[in-house]
């Protein structure tokens, strides 16, 4: 299990690779889909009726996450980034959170600034091998989209 303080007031993630399977399905209209699995949409109603912030930091930008924002209500969304470090700064200064007070989640090289600003840092076990590697990084049983993301929250509560 994940191993988390109760002073954890956000958390902040990338969505492919740890929301999603990190697959694009190309639908017969050449319109790209990503599949979610409802443990993990779950997770993000579980956070809001906790009283936890949840910011969402991706490279990419969807339809999935824009749905996910909406349904929830999500305070932080940033989509189409490529400098993820500089956007979890101003988040954290945003809401004046301490290092004790967010968790970062993120899988891919792009991630890897961010990670390493993050005291509690989590990633998945199909993560790519430079993020695996980090030291303080924890790791889900669970690979991404399959669970992942509910496994975090479930860790916090």
């Amino acid at each position: 299990m994940i191993n988390l303080p109760e002073s954890i007031k956000m958390v902040i993630t990338d969505f492919d690779g740890i929301i999603t399977d990190n697959c694009v399905y190309i639908d017969s209209k050449g319109e790209q889909t990503r599949k979610l699995n409802f443990k993990d949409i779950m997770a993000f109603s579980i956070l809001k009726k906790n009283g936890y912030k949840i910011g969402i930091i991706s490279g990419e930008e969807n339809s999935a996450i824009k749905l996910i924002q909406e349904k929830f209500q999500i305070e932080e969304v940033h989509q189409k980034i490529r400098n993820k470090l500089e956007v979890l700064n101003s988040i954290i200064d945003k809401y004046n959170l301490s290092d004790e007070e967010f968790i970062y989640i993120g899988d891919d090289v792009n991630d890897i600034d961010a990670l390493n600003r993050a005291k509690y840092a989590i990633t998945v076990p199909n993560a790519v091998k430079k993020v695996l590697d980090l030291p303080h990084v924890q790791m889900t049983c669970e690979v991404a989209g399959n669970g992942a993301f509910r496994e975090i929250v479930d860790s916090l509560l």
